[in-house]
């Protein structure tokens, strides 16, 4: 039986606020935000390595899933 594993959900939420900081970065950033920046397009670069991050999480979430062992018998009150 697979467990469940909270590393799918970060995942997914890494992944969500990762594309929503690349659409933020790509379509509505200024060239006031860039010049407060230092010319460094944040949004673009937090977003993109947010979504890197989800994908790691999500290959090793898929690649060492988390199995409970029921063939063992529960150990009994003394």
């Amino acid at each position: 039986m697979r467990l469940f594993d909270l590393r799918l959900i970060i995942a997914f939420l890494f992944g969500l606020y990762g594309v929503v900081l690349v659409v933020v970065g790509l379509g509505f950033t200024s060239d006031e935000d860039l010049r407060k920046a230092e010319g460094v397009n944040i949004n673009l670069w937090a977003g993109v390595a947010m979504a890197a991050l989800a994908a790691v999480f999500a290959a090793w979430a898929m690649l060492r899933p988390q199995f409970v062992d029921t063939d063992k018998q529960p150990l009994k009150e003394l």
